[in-house]
Order: structure tokens, then sequence, then C-alpha cells
């Protein structure tokens, strides 16, 4: 069974080291953060110069690797070979390859840690190499992050750079950036720094998110949903003019990913016997405090009309993405469906 980042990471704090690691998986953040780990905290700076290499998989093969792997290490206890994008060594995905690999996993070089980093996408878990990898070696498998994880995710991150942050800066990161973990992490650091240098006290809010990461106060996506909720017409309408007006910094494409997942949740809010908002929180997987928004909109947007306005959702995003659209803008399509979602 695959060993899980968090698991791999404190193992390596602890200094305990295996001559293996297979890092796979489609979430990147999680295979750069080991590999990184490795490269920066395994050798002193005096034993990488001899003992620790980096290479790339469109640049080598199963052998060259291996032959690097087996050497000794020079005035050193150990050495490093570290392998990023190795998805794209050529040889591993044939017969010949596989088998090197295969007896190299069975008799590891011990003085040798040797990393693979097989980005986007898993090695076929029917191959026997991908069943001695799950086995023998540290077998690590890199999932994206579901949307309904984020929330604590970001929490905890925070926590763990020491600083506290209100539920609604957590939601507020989580629907504006989504789940690319490295672009998140990088906004949690830019507003981090800021709000130290800034000698701010306190929990960071939704303010300070908006004023670090530029999301305006007033014209946003979130403010956007609050206004469909309530089904405040005027202030929507304000609010896409000023999208219009930007449209760089608010591209379409994500704009209707958040609102889908606005109108499917409240499908569920539909279709759920317990109506109370602690009740509501959980089946949505979101903070309390958040459960009111949805009770509302739930009034304002009966059943049928919540089913009708997913499909407007799913044909403005056909249509953003060029299917079916003959000549509608970006900003003309969003005019539409804001219309045909609150009408």
């Amino acid at each position: 069974m695959p060993h899980s980042p968090e698991s791999v990471l404190k193992s390596l704090r602890e200094k305990q080291f295996a001559p293996l690691y297979f890092l796979q998986g489609d979430e990147p953040y999680f295979i750069d953060q080991i590999a990184d780990y490795i490269e920066e905290n395994v050798l002193s700076e005096s034993e990488r110069g001899f003992n620790q290499m980096v290479m790339y998989g469109k640049d080598v093969d199963v052998s060259t690797i291996l032959s690097n792997a087996r050497r000794y290490p020079m005035m050193s206890e150990r050495q490093v070979v570290i392998v990023r994008e190795a998805q794209e060594i050529q040889d591993l995905n044939n017969k010949q390859g596989q088998e090197l690999m295969e007896a190299y996993v069975k008799n590891p070089m011990p003085s040798t840690i040797l990393v693979f980093c097989y980005k986007y996408k898993t090695f076929d878990g029917r191959k026997p190499l991908s069943k001695l990898l799950d086995k023998l070696a540290i077998l690590v498998e890199s999932k994206k992050m579901y949307d309904n994880q984020l929330p604590e995710w970001i929490a905890q991150y925070v926590k763990h750079k020491g600083s506290q942050i209100e539920d609604k800066a957590v939601q507020m990161l989580a629907d504006y950036i989504g789940n690319n973990l490295e672009r998140l992490t990088n906004e949690i650091e830019k507003v981090l720094i800021n709000f130290r240098q800034g000698e701010e006290e306190g929990k960071i809010t939704p303010a300070i998110v908006q004023k670090y990461i530029g999301i305006s106060k007033e014209y946003n996506v979130f403010e956007l949903q609050k206004a469909l909720a309530v089904r405040d017409v005027l202030k929507a309408n304000r609010i896409i003019q000023y999208f219009e007006a930007n449209q760089k910094a608010n591209p379409i494409i994500p704009i209707i990913a958040l609102l889908f997942t606005f109108f499917s949740k409240l499908l569920l809010v539909h279709h759920s016997t317990d109506k109370s908002e602690r009740a509501l929180a959980g089946v949505l997987k979101i903070n309390p405090f958040f459960a009111k928004e949805y009770k509302i909109a739930a009034v304002n947007y009966p059943l049928p009309k919540v089913i009708s306005n997913i499909h407007h959702l799913r044909v403005a995003d056909q249509h953003s993405k060029g299917i079916e659209n003959i000549s509608g803008t970006d900003a003309q399509i969003l005019k539409e469906l804001i219309f045909r979602l609150m009408h």
C-alpha cells in the first residue's frame, strides 16, 4: 500500500532514510516537497559536491540512472540521486528498462538514496515493477486534493507556519485559488510575509487576504455568489460590469466553476432532511459560519430552479471553451449566464 506524503516527510525529518523512493501521482506539490527535502537536508553542503546528483528523465535512461545509483559515496556515509520528471524516461515503459529496475529494487545500493519523481500519472499497478516498488521501496501516491479538503489543509498549513487564520479567510483562499497547491502555498506565503512584516496582531482576516492577494473588496466572485444567494440583481450586475472591465484579473472559467460548486451544494441542501445550520455544514463540508448563506439561497432558488441553473452553468462552460459558441465574448457569456441564473 502506498505511503502518504505526510508519513514520508515525518520519517525524513526524523532522519529515517530508505534506499529507494518512487513518488508518483497527479499532484506535483507533494512530490516536489519530498524530493526538495531530500535534496536540501540529507547531505551537508560540503558532501553534496561529490555525492548528490540531479537528473532529468528526458536526458537519461534506466541503465544510466542505476549505474550512478550503484556508485559508492566519496567521503560521506551516503549519496543522493534524484530523477526529476521521471515519467519522461523512455525505456522505463519497455520490458528491458523495467527488468533493470526490478533487479535494482530487489537489491538496492544501501548507501544510495535514489528518488524518482514520476509526475502527473501513476505507474501501471498491474506491472511486476509496480508491485515490487509497493513491497520493497517507499512508494508514494500524491493525489489531487478535493475541494472540500482544502479549508482544513489551509488552516493546518497556516498553523504549521506559526499563524492563525479566520474561517472566512480560509474559505476565501480555497474558493479563489482552488486546489492548485503550488499556487495556493505561494499566495499563503505572500500573505504571511506581509502579515508579519506589518506587525499585524491576531488572526489573518478576509481583509488581509483581499489586501495582499489582490482580491477587490466589493467586486469579486465571493461577493457575486452572495449577491446571487440573496437575488440582489443590481449588485450582481455591478460586479459583472467590473469583471468585464478587468477581464485578465477575473477569467470566466474559474467564476463558472465556483458558481457551479455553489449551486451543486444547493442541491444537497434541498435533499437534506435536517436543514439546521450545523447539519448542513456537515453535509456540505463547510464551516457552520457559511451555512446560513446556503439556507437563504435554498429559499430563493427552489429545487427545479437549481437544476435549471446547473444546466445554464454547463452551457456557459461549454461556450467559454468555444463549444457551440458562434460569437459571444466571455463578458457576453457571463452577462447572459447571470441573467439566466437569477430570472
